[in-house]
């Protein structure tokens, strides 16, 4: 069927790019765009919008919440034409500038990338300061725990939620997920000086799920709860029997696998 003269499809020329993303959450609401509050989201689309005449959503590979951080957030934005990555990353930083989101790298995109739905590993970190003394330059970005905490305790019994299990427990009350299967490939917990960091990675995580662990882990570390509490706490699926949540300030989407 022949197209009318003058309706040229303005989806066949966008071309669709990929963005790699680094921020620091604690000024917004988290990723995901608000109508009265300010989000990463939105403001990497202020800047696009600005550079490419028109409006585009930028679909982000994890929705971080409010005060979580990203050193290895993933997006993809369709654009009106079609810019070399170098060009792109500077015009968007441009406009982004004192907005504390940096494009670390851009490059155009198969058409069919999708940002999400092609992930097939995330990896967060959660950052712990073992120490008495108030923080000073990591204030905002790590959880100061003030008791000594047994980092080689807290390793271990990670373990156990390692693999493939019902995690309700751990799985915020407001989580849209369908299911609350999910496998985690890795929980690391490695401690260097004052600080302790929990590593831990899996193709996709249910809403606060991390920071859920990382509390409950934590009640570990204090020697409040044993490796076998931590276990029977997984497997009773249930939300009561989660730990206190780790607050925002320490977790970070430091990468994003994809084929």
């Amino acid at each position: 069927m022949r197209r009318r003269a003058g309706k040229t499809n303005v989806r066949e020329r966008m071309t669709r790019h990929r963005l790699l993303i680094e921020y620091d959450g604690e000024p917004y609401s988290g990723w995901q765009r608000q109508d009265n509050a300010a989000s990463v989201q939105g403001e990497i689309e202020r800047a696009v919008g600005a550079i490419n005449g028109a409006p585009a959503t930028v679909h982000g590979a994890g929705r971080t919440d409010a005060g979580v951080h990203a050193k290895g957030q993933v997006a993809h934005v369709d654009l009106a034409r079609a810019w070399d990555g170098f060009k792109l990353r500077e015009a968007l930083n441009a406009h982004l500038a004192g907005r504390r989101i940096a494009i670390l790298a851009a490059s155009p995109a198969a058409a069919d990338f999708d940002a999400r739905r092609d992930a097939v590993y995330r990896e967060y970190i959660y950052r712990l300061v073992n120490r008495r003394a108030p923080l000073t330059f990591d204030l905002g970005r790590a959880w100061r725990a003030k008791r000594p905490l047994d980092a080689g305790a807290m390793h271990e019994a990670a373990q156990a939620l390692c693999g493939r299990h019902d995690f309700t427990t751990f799985r915020d009350a407001q989580c849209q997920a369908a299911s609350p299967l999910r496998t985690l490939d890795r929980f690391e917990v490695t401690r260097s000086g004052d600080e302790i960091a929990c590593i831990v990675g899996a193709r996709s995580f249910l809403h606060r799920q991390v920071r859920s662990m990382v509390g409950s882990l934590v009640e570990v570390g204090l020697g409040k709860w044993s490796a076998r509490d931590l276990k029977v706490a997984l497997d009773a699926a249930d939300r009561s029997r989660c730990g206190p949540v780790a607050p925002a300030d320490g977790l970070y989407l430091m990468r994003v696998d994809y084929l």
